[in-house]
């Protein structure tokens, strides 16, 4: 199948004009031109614009995209490279949007938050530098401390416990029949104050800390930041949690 020059420009959101330039210094041919002067694209042509325009958001030069598609013959190779290169660009950008959502919390008034998952893997220190940007070096000792003299036996009940806990939000957030107001939802939002106050160096542990801005704050952010958003199945379950959660605290006054 064919598409003329203007059908291309209208499909990919160029103009004409940069199809002509991408011809004239060698970069995409058309399929043929017509006895009426008008240039026919096909699906091998299509391709090859897509990869250009792909390599031009990716901030290369036309003659840096001459060389790589020079370079790489094989068309589905080419794409995969190009795939990878979007999905690093789509990390980063996700990245901003979490870091940018953050500010957005903390200009609103929440209280700085410490990562739900500092004990999800095997080498919790993994999280250090960010719990000692947000809330200090004394907050990480204490809880490093605590978490060491736990020990193997103690380290994989908590990590147990919240893995259980999680699932029964999954689960609750799934079911028609229970809402965020309803007694299943509070119990689980019970338990939930209950686990982060158990833990030493946390805001919710800190009798000086408002605890109440502090759940709210945390529950926006499960919702906020997709590292939270995924220990309850994605933004559906957050939203559930950050509900029974803001309705607990307000149960509390």
């Amino acid at each position: 199948m064919e598409h003329s020059i203007q059908e291309v420009a209208r499909l990919t959101g160029t103009t004409s004009r940069t199809l002509r330039h991408y011809a004239q210094i060698g970069l995409l041919e058309p399929h043929r031109i017509g006895h009426n002067g008008y240039r026919y694209y096909n699906t091998e042509n299509l391709i090859r614009l897509q990869r250009i325009l792909l390599l031009r958001e990716l901030g290369l030069g036309l003659p840096q995209i001459a060389q790589i598609l020079a370079s790489q013959a094989h068309e589905a190779t080419a794409l995969e490279t190009h795939l990878a290169l979007l999905r690093e660009e789509q990390d980063r950008i996700s990245r901003q949007i979490t870091a940018v959502q953050h500010t957005i919390i903390s200009l609103q008034g929440s209280v700085k938050l410490m990562a739900q998952n500092m004990f999800d893997g095997f080498d919790h220190t993994i999280h250090q530098e960010e719990v000692e940007e947000r809330w200090g070096k004394d907050a990480y000792a204490r809880s490093d401390t605590w978490w060491r003299r736990l020990g193997d036996e103690g380290q994989t009940s908590m990590k147990e416990r919240l893995k259980e806990l999680n699932a029964r939000w999954i689960q609750a957030a799934h079911d028609p029949s229970v809402t965020p107001d309803s007694l299943p939802a509070q119990d689980l939002a019970q338990r939930h104050v209950g686990w982060l106050t158990s833990v030493p160096g946390t805001p919710a542990a800190d009798p000086a800390v408002d605890t109440a801005g502090y759940i709210i704050g945390l529950a926006q952010m499960y919702v906020a930041d997709e590292r939270f958003a995924a220990n309850y199945g994605g933004v559906k379950g957050a939203k559930f949690v950050r509900d029974a959660l803001t309705h607990y605290v307000a149960s509390l006054k």
